[in-house]
């Protein structure tokens, strides 16, 4: 199962290692959290006024075709989208949205999705989502609240039959690691890299290391479609794709994650989110 904040966060973290999965035959849901009904109209090219009069019906769509692509299930909660505040300081959070909903409502449908669904794996954000956008922050609070109570009857007990998961991973796509490695591929292919101004973003370690890289090199090209699914937030001509295909596959072949919670034992680095759980299951 893995925990997005808005429709087109499941194919810009961890696609490919979903599409990996689905290829194997392990089941896969995305719950989204919000509609993205804030979001901002980041593609030139779908910037018209009737996209962005009907942008939560948009975004809708957009999602049925890269849940499509990537064969996952998919699952909405039904919050509203927060938007992300700019400004000095930033102005209020509007009333009604994710960010501001209880942590008890905001969690309680997670928590039937999981106890309905029953994944062994959990994937969210980091403390600090990622990116400080309200909603992914948000995102972290209720996956790391439905990990923990799921599984006791006491908690939650309108949201069905208690379940626990195994395993719950912070997405590391952005790591320092990968994008150097990036950007010093390209240098050496002798093209432009889109990462110049990034690495000194990475000056500060994050407080979370890498624990687990999954191979899924193969199912890049599966990722990237799911990403132009999402018209309306991905530019085909920009960042998303400025780095060659051989180039990504060569240079750094995996997605990455930090090992939050564990009720199994497994050895770290890890290379498979399933590790220790094949074994448990088979015992």
């Amino acid at each position: 199962m893995a925990v997005h904040a808005h429709p087109d966060d499941e194919s810009s973290k961890g696609a490919a290692t979903m599409a990996r999965y689905v290829a194997e035959g392990v089941e896969v849901l995305v719950v989204t959290c919000t509609g993205g009904e804030r979001g901002d109209i980041l593609n030139p090219a779908m910037d018209r006024p009737e996209i962005k009069a009907d942008i939560g019906r948009v975004r809708e769509r957009e999602m049925a075709r890269a849940r499509e692509i990537l064969g996952v299930e998919q699952r909405w909660l039904g919050f509203v989208d927060s938007g992300f505040p700019e400004g000095d300081p930033p102005p209020p959070l509007p009333e009604g949205c994710f960010a501001l909903e209880p942590l008890g409502t905001a969690t309680e449908p997670l928590v039937r999705a999981v106890r309905e669904f029953r994944p062994h794996v959990m994937l969210t954000y980091d403390e600090r989502g990622g990116y400080p956008h309200p909603d992914h922050v948000k995102c972290h609070e209720v996956s790391v609240e439905a990990f923990e109570a799921a599984g006791d009857p006491e908690r939650y007990p309108e949201a069905g039959d208690p379940w626990q998961p195994l395993k719950l991973y912070y997405h590391m796509t952005f790591n320092r690691d990968r994008i150097v490695t990036l950007h010093e591929a390209m240098e050496k292919a002798g093209l432009e890299s889109p990462y110049g101004d990034w690495i000194e973003r990475f000056e500060k370690p994050s407080p979370w290391d890498v624990t687990t890289r999954v191979p899924c090199a193969d199912h890049f090209e599966t990722r990237d479609k799911a990403l132009l699914a999402h018209a309306t937030q991905i530019d085909p001509t920009g960042f998303w794709f400025a780095v060659p295909m051989d180039v990504q596959r060569e240079a750094w072949p995996t997605e990455d994650y930090h090992l939050a919670r564990s009720l199994v034992d497994t050895e770290l680095p890890e290379d498979d989110l399933f590790a220790g759980i094949r074994e448990k299951v088979s015992l």
